[in-house]
């Protein structure tokens, strides 16, 4: 099978979307299909991979991050579609990705998929103190409404979490399925722990060796919510000065939440961590994740968390509040830092709820129930 992404925010200067993507090529490779990934670029180029290619086409450099580009002519990456010829399409965004995708007028099965809650990620961030979230989505109605009308032009709709489905249902999307994201196996786990690093980290947070290790990870955006990380841990600290909080990630709110650290003594700021396995030894050398994001559609840094051994401390809505019950959790009101600061100090004072007997699932498990789905929807479609 050929499967052609048209994946908007796919970019050579990395991030959780590239990461997806490189995990997909090699998925593809093991499983005998081809991906052709169709990505704006800085120039028209091929670049082989193993599993398959990219295709970059020519586009504009995305508003406020440059690190990324935007679709502009969809001319381009249609001509890339036709000499393709695939089985299968994806539009990877509800933007102008998967519009080129669903536009096309070529006859492949396609399915759009939801990586991103754009109303939980930047509505619900900047309006939920003053409305509830039911109401911000009835505010947004004219977007569901786009998004609906998008999805009438694919064979489904795939979403990350269960949950997630059962939301784009309520909307009316177009077939929603729900192929759940899974982490590495093998990589993280509780016997990466490591002393050495746990030291040290707890000495850039200007901790002592006994200290308790809060951990953030996540990109610096302001749908991680990382005032309310950060102001959490400061109220939680009042109660405990043997707390330090490392901060990993890099990104667009970056100077800010350098600022709200620079306010505490105690929080030190490690930047992006492209090592997988250092990150693996940093999750299994801290004592809590602290996670702030209300717009997880599967949430794998809390995965990652959980099957490090990690007790984690999320907000009670999105892919995170739903993966917490697989580990030891405790949930908080999203945006709300004094009760991040009770569910902080009250995983430390007992561990946290019992997990679940489910564990979080592998990216090997997702992506052949990803292909499997495919599959169905490439015989349907030629039925």
């Amino acid at each position: 099978m050929k499967i052609a992404d048209v994946s908007g925010f796919y970019s050579a200067a990395g991030g959780g979307v590239r990461r997806y993507v490189d995990d997909k090529f090699e998925a593809a490779a093991r499983h005998g299909h081809e991906l052709v990934v169709i990505a704006p670029g800085s120039r028209s180029a091929v670049e082989p991979r193993r599993g398959g290619k990219v295709a970059w086409v020519s586009a504009p450099p995305m508003p406020g991050d440059a690190r990324y580009r935007m679709f502009w002519n969809a001319r381009e990456a249609w001509a890339v579609l036709d000499a393709e010829a695939p089985d299968m399409v994806e539009g990877s965004s509800p933007w102008r990705g998967g519009w080129i995708a669903g536009a096309w007028p070529g006859k492949a099965a396609r399915a759009l998929v939801f990586h991103q809650d754009f109303v939980a990620g930047y509505p619900f961030t900047a309006l939920g103190g003053a409305l509830s979230l039911g109401a911000i989505d009835r505010l947004f109605a004219p977007y569901w409404a786009y998004v609906r009308r998008l999805s009438r032009r694919f064979d489904a709709t795939v979403a990350g979490g269960e949950w997630l489905a059962a939301r784009l249902a309520g909307f009316g999307l177009q077939n929603p399925v729900a192929v759940p994201f899974g982490i590495e196996r093998g990589r993280f786990a509780a016997e990466r722990r490591d002393e050495g690093l746990r030291h040290s980290l707890l000495e850039l947070c200007g901790v002592g060796p006994r200290g308790r290790l809060l951990l953030a990870v996540g990109r610096l955006h302001p749908e991680k919510r990382h005032r309310t990380i950060i102001e959490g841990f400061v109220r939680a600290k009042a109660s405990r000065a043997d707390l330090g909080l490392a901060i990993v990630g890099d990104g667009l709110t970056r100077g800010a939440v350098a600022r709200l650290a620079s306010g505490d003594g105690n929080v030190a700021m490690l930047g992006a961590i492209e090592d997988r396995d250092a990150l693996a030894r940093c999750y299994a050398s801290a004592d809590v994740l602290v996670h702030g994001s209300a717009a997880e559609t599967y949430g794998l840094v809390v995965a990652e968390a959980i099957a490090s051994g990690l007790p984690v401390v999320v907000p009670d809505a999105g892919g995170a509040a739903d993966l917490a019950p697989r580990g030891r959790s405790k949930t908080y009101r999203t945006g709300d830092s004094v009760a991040c600061a009770a569910a902080i100090l009250a995983i430390l004072a007992d561990g946290g709820d019992p997990p679940t007997a489910r564990p979080p699932g592998s990216a090997d498990d997702h992506f052949t129930a990803l292909f499997e789905h495919y599959a169905s929807l490439v015989r349907a479609r030629r039925a």
